[in-house]
């Protein structure tokens, strides 16, 4: 379990994380997410004791991170998963952590073979590729078999196989009782990985719910129309709580009605409709409406703009 309460950090003028109060319970796969800057990462760095709070405290599993006498095995974790000696092999990697921790060497066999690397646990970690990395960083948090662990963005670099097996791995650990907190950008993944959300924007808490809770709550459900006649049936549509949009591709979103409701609307005005579809709210759609003004850059797209 992780328990932040009040969870604050300053760099100078800057206010990372603001006053975080929130508990990753186990048996479920957490999922953390937030805009770019919004303070996840420190967040998890104040979790493990590689920052101070300016105020605030987080313990796991009872206590600060600092004082657990067999830290590896209590928690394991991914922040940067190129944090290795590039000269290095894979299994040399795991090997002096074990022997620093007093844990087994075929415990490093055991989470080579867990996460594929079998083959290349030999080479340098400075040759392997991204997704390779990643494997090894996943490998290095599972090493203590830990009942905690933290996974920072750990889908980057990986292919589809990859993915999908880091989604089992989640689940699987979950299932056996352990606290599993993960951050990711990927927002679909997230939808499948897990079954419960911290939201943080600009260092602050705005969502702490489960996946469907929060889908249902600020996501919105709309409807993919394609017709004959699309200006008039916009026309026919339009309404202050109705939004209706081109998606370039020659068909109108809805948004604000049902699909017997355009279907209706559409038969009285005697317009032919091609396709009418409903197309559930997701979890993408929903985080990008909550946070939208906690984003600290937004980009900028011109029309026609060619490098």
């Amino acid at each position: 379990m992780i328990e932040a309460r009040g969870l604050t950090k300053r760099y100078g003028d800057k206010l990372a994380v603001d006053g975080l109060t929130f508990t990753v319970n186990p048996g479920l796969v957490t999922g953390f997410l937030g805009p770019n800057g919004a303070g996840k990462s420190t967040t998890m760095r104040m979790i493990l004791g590689l920052d101070s709070p300016t105020s605030g405290s987080v313990l796991v599993n009872g206590r600060p991170y600092r004082s657990h006498s067999a830290p590896l095995r209590e928690v394991g974790a991914l922040l940067e998963a190129r944090s290795i000696h590039p000269g290095r092999s894979a299994y040399n990697h795991l090997l002096a952590l074990a022997r620093t921790s007093g844990i087994h060497r075929s415990r490093v066999d055991e989470v080579i073979d867990a996460v594929g690397l079998t083959g290349a646990a030999r080479r340098r970690a400075g040759k392997f590729s991204l997704g390779m990395g990643q494997r090894l960083g996943i490998a290095t948090a599972l090493l203590g078999d830990p009942r905690t662990v933290i996974l920072d963005e750990p889908l980057n670099g990986l292919d589809t196989e990859g993915i999908r097996w880091v989604r089992a791995l989640l689940r699987s650990l979950a299932a056996e009782g352990r606290t599993v907190f993960v951050s990711s950008h990927l927002m679909n993944e997230m939808a499948l990985a897990a079954q419960h959300l911290i939201v943080v924007g600009a260092g602050r808490l705005i969502a702490d719910t489960s996946v469907t809770e929060f889908v249902r709550l600020y996501g919105r459900s709309v409807v993919r129309v394609r017709t004959t006649e699309p200006a008039r049936l916009t026309a026919r549509l339009d309404s202050p709580d109705v939004e209706v949009t081109a998606d370039g591709a020659g068909a109108l979103t809805v948004a604000g009605l049902t699909t017997d409701q355009i279907g209706a609307a559409a038969g009285t005005a005697g317009i032919t409709l091609l396709e009418l579809t409903a197309q559930p709210a997701s979890l993408e759609e929903a985080f990008i409406d909550l946070t939208h003004d906690a984003v600290e850059h937004h980009p900028t797209i011109t029309a026609g703009a060619s490098s």
